[in-house]
Parts: C-alpha cells; structure tokens; sequence
C-alpha cells in the first residue's frame, strides 16, 4: 500500500502506548481511526486525541479475547467507514514468574488477549481486506515472539505463536490475493509503554481466587530488571513510524531493535547445532 492518506485503519489496544502511537501516527497521514481498548475511560480520551490532528476517530471498546467483541467492532468500522485498509491487532498484556507457579487464570488471561485476540482480528477483517483486493495487517508481537526468557514463559509462548501465525498470513495472502492484501509482524525490543502494569485493564472472570499473595524473591527481580528496562525503553512514536514505513514499503518484519537478532541468532544456532539453549540476559 502505497498511500494511507482517505484509508482506514484498525487499532486494538489503542488506549495507551504502542497502540495509541501508532493511532497517531495514521490520523497525522489522514487516515480514518478506529480505535479500540478494553479500557473504555481512556480509550475515549485517545481518541479525542487523534481527531484533533483533523482525522476522523471511531471508538469502540473491545475485549480482543471476545469474538463477538471483534465481530462488533468490525461491524461498526464496516458500517461507518465502509471498509479497513490497515488493521493492526495490538493488544497484549504480560505476566512474569516462573512458569510452574503462575495460575491457570493467568494463562487463560495472557492466551485470550495475545492470541485469541490476533486471531479474531484476523478473522473478522481479513475477509474484508480479500474481496477489496487491499489492505495490510500488522499483529503486534515481540523479539521475545523470536526468543525464549526466564520468567516470561506465557508471554514469550503467545508471541512466539503471533509470529509464526502472521507468517502462515503473509503465505495464505500471496495465495489468495496475489500479493495485493499484505501482513507485518511488529517485534518492538524493550518500549516505554504501560504494559508492566497489565493487571489494572484485568477483567474479574480472569482473576484468580484468594488473596493475593507477596511475590517471592525471584518474582521480584524479574519484575524490577523488567520494569527499569521498559522505563529506558524507546518512545512508542518511535515504534510508530517503523511501522507505517514497513506498510508502506511492504514489508514483512518490523525490527525496532535490530542487535537484539544476535540473541535470535544464537538461539538459532544453538538449534541447528543441537546443543543446550543459551541464555544471556545481557543480550536484551
């Protein structure tokens, strides 16, 4: 796609960091916005935000684990705007901790949003984007999606399936469209978003029973050495604009930090030499 400005874009988790930026950014190129978060208070604030650039803002709070959340959602952009040009399923959320001690309600919580909310993005647009014979997905996953960290078992295993999904896309959109429908998978290295704060967007059929109990030692440390490198993390505006040159030029994978590939190197030839993973924290 090689204009965006008259188009319509998509963006769940649009409330906040990432998501908001890249909502932003489409307003600023002239786009029509959809925006869509579970967190309706805040959604409604970013996308007052957005229309001051002169875009057109549509918002629509949307649980992405919910298929009829997604459905509706696709309803209401269809309905306004007539059709999507870029959706970007971006929603996410985190929890950390060894993978033994974490409660079924937070895999259930993590697989929902991460991957069942890509899914449904996927399913509710996409058809859409094949009859126009136009239009671009970018799914938001990781460079955690290409490697494999202590204590972020449940959050590396959903991005390690966003991007292996949005590969099989990219395949079955050359298939089906010739090249004229496109896929990105977005892999932002460490970003200063709010995503350390997961828990307050929580719903309570996703909470887990009893009282919360104190984290342990080694709880606490992955939390504090994730929550000081998200705070030196780059803009989320920075992670806008890879994004928009990527839909523009076509492009497959969206990199903002490109040393962190040596980690994926390594892990990769850990594999083809079929020797014990590595793991090297100073790496990320």
């Amino acid at each position: 796609m090689k204009d965006l400005k008259g188009k319509t874009a998509v963006v769940t988790g649009a409330a906040s960091g990432i998501g908001l930026a890249m909502a932003e950014r489409f307003g600023a190129e002239g786009m029509n916005v959809v925006l869509a978060d579970v967190d309706e208070v805040h959604l409604h604030e970013a996308s007052a935000a957005v229309a001051k650039s002169g875009a057109r803002t549509l918002a629509v709070r949307t649980d992405v684990s919910r298929t009829a959340d997604v459905d509706a959602l696709a309803k209401k952009t269809f309905e306004t705007f007539g059709t999507a040009h870029v959706v970007c399923n971006n929603a996410g959320v985190a929890v950390g901790g060894f993978m033994w001690e974490r409660d079924p309600a937070d895999w259930e919580w993590i697989l929902g949003v991460n991957l069942s909310g890509v899914v449904n993005g996927v399913r509710a647009f996409v058809p859409k984007m094949v009859e126009q014979g136009e239009g671009h997905v970018v799914n938001t996953a990781s460079i955690a999606g290409l490697l494999s960290v202590a204590g972020m078992a449940p959050y590396c295993a959903t991005k390690h399936a966003v991007v292996t999904m949005t590969e099989c896309l990219h395949h079955e959109l050359a298939l089906a469209t010739e090249g004229k429908v496109h896929a990105s998978v977005l892999c932002p290295g460490w970003v200063k978003t709010a995503i350390g704060s997961s828990e307050r967007n929580r719903p309570a059929s996703a909470t887990k029973d009893g009282p919360k109990r104190e984290l342990a030692p080694h709880e606490k440390l992955i939390q504090d050495m994730t929550t000081q490198a998200i705070e030196n993390g780059i803009a989320p505006a920075e992670v806008a604009d890879h994004v928009v040159r990527a839909i523009l030029e076509e492009r497959f994978y969206i990199f903002t930090h490109p040393k962190m590939l040596g980690a994926f190197k390594k892990r990769a030839d850990d594999i083809l030499a079929q020797i014990n993973p590595t793991f090297d924290p100073s790496a990320f």
